[in-house]
C-alpha cells in the first residue's frame, strides 16, 4: 500500500496530535491520525434534531457563563 500525505490546515489539530504524541498516548502522528480515522469509520451514531438543539442550547450557555451541568447531570 502506497502512503499518503495529509497537510493539516488547522493548527490546533496539528497541536492536539503534537500533545498525544508528546503525552506518550501514541508513538507518533500517524499513530494518532489513524486512530482518529477509525473511530470515525465505526461511528455510526446519527444526531437527531433534538440532539442538535440541546447541544445548541448548551454551547449558548456556555457562552454566557454558564460553567455549571444541569442538576440532572450533577
Amino acid at each position: 500500500m502506497a502512503d499518503m500525505q495529509v497537510r493539516l490546515t488547522k493548527p490546533e489539530l496539528q497541536q492536539f496530535i503534537t500533545e498525544k504524541v508528546k503525552a506518550g498516548d501514541f508513538p507518533s502522528a500517524e499513530a494518532v491520525v489513524e486512530d482518529a480515522l477509525f473511530r470515525v469509520m465505526e461511528d455510526k451514531v446519527v444526531l437527531t434534531d433534538e440532539d442538535v438543539e440541546a447541544i445548541d442550547r448548551a454551547a449558548a450557555q456556555f457562552a454566557r457563563g454558564a460553567r455549571r451541568p444541569p442538576r440532572h447531570f450533577q
